[in-house]
């Protein structure tokens, strides 16, 4: 891919074009309803291999996926947790990821290792049509270097990441603040990975977990 990203603006801005770029093994940085965020192939190594090199992460921490309908969970994961189902009704779209089991054949590299994987459906406007044009998964970790501030704003992507990424997309600024709320099932129990935008009681009570 070019060394050097462009940029699109709202209006300007054509999906197909930034699907097509994820597609062919690039990276997009785009909007969602907390930060932005790098948008690459998730069932691509060698992609997944120069996302940690441009955040400079470790490659024992996973990487969070969205989806854009629940159906595409099959290719994730083949099992639901019984207290997910009423999260994924109540909360998607929305800033709430669940930690999955993962299918044996996802990169370690995706997983951390771990033998999970976490997932949320975005409901920013920007990350759904992007989504839909790639019809498929996409990576969604945070666009910056491991360990700075995620970024808020198009400018502060640039600012970070500059010309490693292929395609930023400006849909101006997000909200930042916390970011998705992340949980997993646990011996039958919902339990607080990372707190975020959505109260872990709220979550907890939905659940019946």
């Amino acid at each position: 891919m070019d060394s050097k990203a462009s940029e699109a603006s709202i209006g300007s801005c054509d999906y197909a074009v930034a699907a097509e770029v994820i597609k062919n093994g690039g990276i997009v940085a785009f909007p969602t309803e907390t930060y932005y965020g790098l948008a690459a192939d998730p069932f691509n190594p060698k992609t997944l291999a120069r996302l940690f090199q441009i955040k400079k992460r470790n490659q024992d921490k996973p990487i969070l996926t969205l989806i854009q309908q629940t159906s595409q969970l099959a290719l994730l994961t083949d099992e639901i947790p019984v207290l997910f189902r009423p999260l994924m009704r109540d909360f998607w779209p929305g800033p709430v990821t669940m930690i999955f089991p993962c299918h044996p054949h996802l990169s370690e590299l995706l997983t951390g290792g771990t033998k999970t994987i976490g997932i949320r459906i975005s409901s920013h406007p920007m990350a759904m049509l992007l989504g839909q044009e790639v019809e498929r998964p996409i990576t969604a970790t945070s666009a910056n270097i491991s360990g700075c501030p995620a970024a808020v704003t198009a400018q502060e992507v640039r600012l970070q990441l500059g010309g490693s990424v292929d395609l930023i997309i400006d849909g101006g600024p997000t909200p930042g603040g916390c970011g998705s709320t992340i949980v997993s099932q646990m011996d039958g129990r919902l339990t607080l990975v990372r707190p975020g935008v959505i109260p872990f009681a709220k979550l907890l009570s939905r659940s019946g977990g």
